[in-house]
Order: structure tokens, then C-alpha cells, then sequence
């Protein structure tokens, strides 16, 4: 069973081809599974598309469920199209996207945390003049936003935990050792899974996400554990599918999961 949980499409703004060029591609790189999921809107403003580079407008959020179920008929019997999609979590609009996002019959819906503070994770500018002790605050506020998103029930899979070293390698090696337990231990008892998100090696970070250290103490908690891309590119599906299963069966997985009807469905790493 190989699946890749985690694409995206020209809807969001900065991500290349349809919807159809992801399935396609998911059939080359031998797929039994595609996930599609897209960037939500931004429900946090009366804006129709507040930002046209991150997110898709939300008129287009409909069409975009027509067309995944559209194409999930179409593709039956030689790929499972499932429909998903990526949500923000802001906790001051958790309810709106809940209560949004549940009008629509999505097999999983993919939690991140992308800003923090008002600042995006991914902007190098925002370690600039920072002490350690900022630097750490940052940090332990972005581990404490994930936990927030784990409890809040919204999601079965949380994206790219530690994401925030994407273009400042140097996170990792901030302190925060007991915010990640903790949180961790969170996503643990909830049951919900984090992915391994290859799309770290488009970062300056390198590699993937979350870290190997991470993934262990994963482990530890009873952390279910998924796939996906995050591909922005077609031919960035399934991108180190097969490397990923290999190390996470060093570290001590043997199961990894995939969501259908919202339904976890566990299978072996292969």
C-alpha cells in the first residue's frame, strides 16, 4: 500500500499544475493511494482571497471539493482519489474553520501551524535581533499552538511539526525539550497523526520533517505516523516515499496510516 497524503495544486497561488497532474503522476510513481489537499481560504477575514499566494479564494473552495470527487469517480478501480485538505490553525478562528470545513465531506483534513506570533515560520527575518531566551519563547509558543491544534479535534494529521526550522536550520538546536514531550505526548492520547513531510529539502533546512529525534520520541508516545510530499510540484510526488519508509523501520515503526471517511486505516511500512 503506498499513498502520498499531502498535494497541492494551482488553486492556493504558489503551487504548479491541476489536480489531474498530481493523480497522474501519483499513478506514475505507483501509487495505490493520492491524497489531495489543497490550503484552505483564510476564513480569518471578510476578504474574498485576503492572500491570493498562500491560500485559495473561498468561492473556490467548493468548486475545488466538485472537482476532487469528480475526479475520485473518474480514477476508481486504478488509483483512491481521497479528498482532503490543509487547514491553518488559528485559535482565535478555530470554531469558523470547524464549522466550515465540516460542510464538506473531506476524508482528512491536515493541521498547521504557520504563523506564529503574526509572523510566518518560514521568514528568516523573524530570528533577527532575537536572544536566546526569544528565540526559545518562539519556539516553545509554536510547540504550545501544536498542542493547542492536536486537542482542539479538528484534525487527523498534523503537518510539518517542525517546520519552523524550514529556512533557520538553526531551530533545531534551540531548547525546548519539554514543550515537544509535551506536546507529543498530546498527539499521543489523541491519537491523531503527525506526517513525515519531505518537502524540508526545497528549505534551506535540508532533509525532511520532523527531525529523526523527534520521530523517535514519537515513538516513544505512541505517535501514528502518515506520508506526505507536500508536493507543489507534479513531479515532486511521493518524493522519497521509499527512504522515509526505510528509516522510520530503523527507528522502530512498522505501521504507518492513511485516512479514508475520516476512518484511520493502518497499514505496514513497505
Amino acid at each position: 500500500m503506498k499513498f502520498d497524503l499531502h498535494t497541492h495544486h494551482f488553486r492556493c497561488g504558489h503551487a504548479d499544475g491541476t489536480i489531474r497532474d498530481y493523480i497522474e503522476a501519483g499513478i506514475a510513481a505507483g501509487l495505490t493511494v493520492i491524497g489531495i489537499s489543497d490550503h484552505t481560504p483564510y476564513f480569518g477575514s471578510e476578504s474574498e482571497q485576503a492572500f491570493p499566494r498562500i491560500a485559495m479564494a473561498k468561492s473556490e473552495l467548493a468548486r475545488y471539493v466538485e472537482e476532487v470527487l469528480a475526479l475520485q469517480k473518474e480514477y476508481a478501480g486504478t488509483i483512491d482519489v481521497l479528498l482532503g485538505i490543509e487547514s491553518d490553525y488559528f485559535p482565535e478562528y478555530a470554531e469558523l474553520y470547524r464549522r466550515t470545513l465540516s460542510a464538506y465531506p473531506f476524508d482528512y483534513i491536515i493541521g498547521s501551524v504557520h504563523n506564529v506570533g503574526g509572523v510566518s515560520i518560514f521568514n528568516k527575518s523573524r530570528w533577527k535581533n532575537l536572544d536566546l531566551q526569544g528565540k526559545i519563547a518562539s519556539k516553545a509558543e509554536y510547540y504550545r499552538l501544536i498542542t493547542a491544534s492536536a486537542r482542539s479535534g479538528m484534525f487527523q494529521i498534523l503537518g510539518h511539526i517542525d517546520a519552523m526550522k524550514g529556512n533557520y536550520p538553526q531551530f533545531a538546536d534551540i531548547p525546548a525539550t519539554a514543550e515537544i514531550d509535551e506536546c507529543l505526548r498530546v498527539i499521543g492520547e489523541c491519537g491523531i497523526a503527525i506526517e513525515i513531510n519531505t518537502s524540508g529539502g526545497t528549505k534551506l533546512c535540508g532533509g525532511w520533517y520532523p527531525s529523526d529525534d523527534i520521530l523517535e520520541r514519537a515513538l516513544h508516545y505512541g505517535v501514528e505516523v502518515t506520508f506526505g510530499s507536500d508536493a507543489h510540484l507534479p513531479s515532486r510526488v511521493a518524493d522519497q516515499r521509499e527512504a522515509v519508509a526505510a528509516r522510520l523501520k530503523e527507528i522502530g515503526f512498522t505501521r504507518w496510516v492513511y485516512f479514508k471517511q475520516t476512518e484511520q486505516i493502518s497499514v505496514p511500512i513497505q
